[in-house]
């Protein structure tokens, strides 16, 4: 009698043991284009969203947690694959290129340990070969995919993602669309009118301004009521006590600055995770908290590898979030934004938490720079409107104004980045550090980026960009940055620097001088003016482009203006694109009409290429800027 006592109760150790030890079922919630400041729970007194609201209360909400680009198929790339934007060369929005054959989208290494792994149902994933890399990564991918469909026990991995908050809810799709499709499926007691909420102080507060920006906010509270029947539905099904849940946003906001800006207004997301009893020791944060701990991207598919209880692939740097493994928090993040669309740019970003310091490679494009997608939405009109109208005020006047090569901004008393501290003594030792982090940063991960997309385009057809960067020999990345790094900086002396790069024998560093002095002030320039006309016979046309664009906008030479007209037509898509792009920030357009008018027109040229037309014209006046021209 008393060894069947014994038995017993070792029988109910080892059952209660397996069942402590059970994987547990993970729920992936992401939506689109938001950022923390439009959230109940990040301190929005005026945000509707109860349901987001009660999963921070009751889980670990984030507040320095970082996309690592600032459009959603880049920040989808670093989701999908573990690996960051400037190493794989995924940082130009759709671009598609190849990478490795190893690197798998890390649902896959999910399934190797038992996981049914569904995603309903946005990929999105900037990757080359994309539909055979889904279709490996996915048990289902699908906008009817669930945990439902699994084997009966068997531990899942479920993403769904929400795009009512997404740019083209909130701006781009017209206003009665937006009425149709958001605010009529909104209860009466839901909707937020026009003259409930704050607005951002680099807006113009109007009652055309609020009219559209009220979409924010209701797209955000649709968001949150369907998030609110999938947690319902979970409950339904018992699962709600055996899944750990996460919730962010892919990035910043979709408004104008946020999306497709290197700022924090671009980068910051919303960040929750949710434990449930059952798994609650996993949480090294405890539960009911907020943490400060500095999060990105890159942290994402290895913490849920080593979740799940696999093996994390070597090519994987980010940090291991959460369990007993988990890695030690970090001081610092990098973070990154190229292309978006037919926007040609580059900037690089360092945060602690406190400070984002964001260095601008192209500042004499301004932060409201021509990005089709963006110029077709009413809010984008307004603004332009408004800024001819005269009725801005310095800082928002600023968005339509050549950038400073840097921007420093102090989040903690200033979160929306209204005052930049580059020039103020007081921060003098942080902006150091932070120049040089971002210096030590950009050579440690041997950024591909500061390839330009013409040449990761070529490398792809070979190779790929991730293992082509980590030859010195094909890519001296410090030579590279130490011409990259003058870029944007407007004087004298970097003048002559670049003047002198424009010699080199490596046509990367030949682009970035001449990058480098597109920035420059004209009177600066007439001093260099043969050795940059010289520069138009380049024999690396991204160079002979650049150098046309100077002596055509500060020099008004007619053969740099027919150099222009000829690189539009350019069959190579990124020439083309790149020698647009220089045109829609010159003063004098009209010059050019009949050739971009003819370029639209041509076959085969791709949407960025015929986007950019239309922003062109657009900028004139000759074609209206709504959905129905969209390219």
């Amino acid at each position: 009698m008393k060894r069947t006592g014994t038995l017993f109760f070792v029988f109910i150790f080892i059952g209660f043991f397996s069942f402590a030890q059970k994987k547990p079922n993970i729920l992936w919630i992401t939506i689109e284009d938001s950022s923390p400041q439009f959230f109940g729970c990040y301190g929005n007194k005026d945000a509707s969203t109860p349901v987001i609201d009660k999963l921070a209360e009751e889980g670990i909400r984030f507040t320095n947690a970082f996309s690592t680009g600032t459009v959603c198929s880049p920040s989808r790339s670093t989701i999908i694959t573990g690996v960051r934007t400037f190493k794989l060369g995924t940082g130009n929005h759709r671009s598609n290129y190849s990478i490795p054959e190893y690197i798998h989208g890390f649902p896959y290494y999910l399934q190797k340990q038992g996981y049914y792994v569904t995603n309903n149902a946005k990929t999105d994933y900037n990757v080359g070969n994309v539909k055979t890399f889904t279709k490996e990564a996915w048990n289902e991918s699908s906008n009817k995919a669930g945990w439902w469909d699994r084997k009966p026990g068997q531990p899942f991995f479920a993403v769904f993602n929400y795009n009512d908050s997404h740019q083209s809810r909130t701006m781009t799709n017209t206003y009665q669309w937006y009425r149709e499709n958001v605010w009529e499926q909104l209860p009466a007691k839901d909707r937020i009118g026009d003259n409930e909420f704050d607005m951002p102080p680099f807006y113009l507060d109007s009652p055309e301004m609020r009219k559209q920006f009220a979409r924010v906010y209701n797209s955000i509270k649709l968001t949150d009521n369907k998030i609110g029947d999938l947690l319902e539905r979970l409950e339904k099904d018992n699962l709600r006590d055996s899944t750990i849940i996460f919730f962010y946003a892919d990035h910043g906001e979709g408004m104008p600055r946020g999306k497709t800006n290197g700022i924090n207004y671009g980068y910051r997301v919303p960040f929750v995770i949710w434990f449930p009893e059952m798994y609650k020791e996993l949480s090294p944060w405890g539960t009911q908290v907020v943490s400060d701990e500095l999060i990105n991207f890159e942290d994402l598919a290895p913490t849920l590898i080593n979740l799940a209880g696999g093996e994390i692939p070597d090519y994987l740097e980010g940090r291991i979030l959460i369990g007993k493994s988990r890695s030690k928090p970090v001081d610092h993040l990098i973070l990154s934004a190229d292309r978006s669309d037919n926007g040609i740019d580059m900037v690089r970003s360092i945060t602690d938490g406190r400070f984002v310091y964001s260095r601008n490679y192209l500042p004499f494009m301004p932060e409201a720079r021509y990005i089709r997608y963006m110029e077709i939405g009413e809010i984008k009109q307004q603004m332009r409107n408004d800024l001819k109208a005269g009725l801005l005020n310095p800082l928002q006047k600023s968005l339509f104004e050549d950038r400073p090569a840097e921007f420093l901004f102090d989040i903690e008393n200033d979160i929306w980045e209204t005052k930049n501290l580059v020039n103020d003594p007081k921060y003098s030792s942080v902006l150091e550090k932070m120049r040089k982090l971002l210096d030590e940063e950009v050579i440690k991960g041997r950024d591909v980026m500061f390839l330009p997309e013409y040449e990761i385009e070529k490398i792809s057809e070979e190779k790929n960009a991730y293992e082509f960067r980590l030859n010195d020999e094909e890519y001296p990345i410090s030579e590279i940055y130490n011409a990259a790094s003058l870029s944007g900086k407007r004087d004298k002396k970097t003048a002559k620097q670049q003047v002198k790069l424009l010699n080199s024998s490596n046509k990367i560093v030949r682009y970035w001088a001449i990058t480098g002095l597109r920035s420059q002030h004209p009177e600066t320039l007439e001093k260099y003016r043969n050795k940059i006309i010289k520069a138009m016979d380049d024999t690396y046309l991204p160079v002979a482009i650049n150098a046309a664009a100077i002596a055509d906008k500060d020099f008004d030479l007619k053969e740099a203006e027919e150099k222009l007209k000829d690189f539009c037509k350019n069959d190579n898509m990124n020439l083309a694109l790149s020698a647009i792009n220089q045109l829609l920030y010159t003063d004098d357009k009209h010059r050019f009409v009949s050739t971009i008018k003819q370029v639209h027109e041509m076959p085969e040229r791709n949407y960025n290429v015929k986007a950019a037309c239309m922003d062109f014209l657009g900028s004139l006046g000759l074609v209206p800027n709504n959905p129905d021209y969209r390219e």
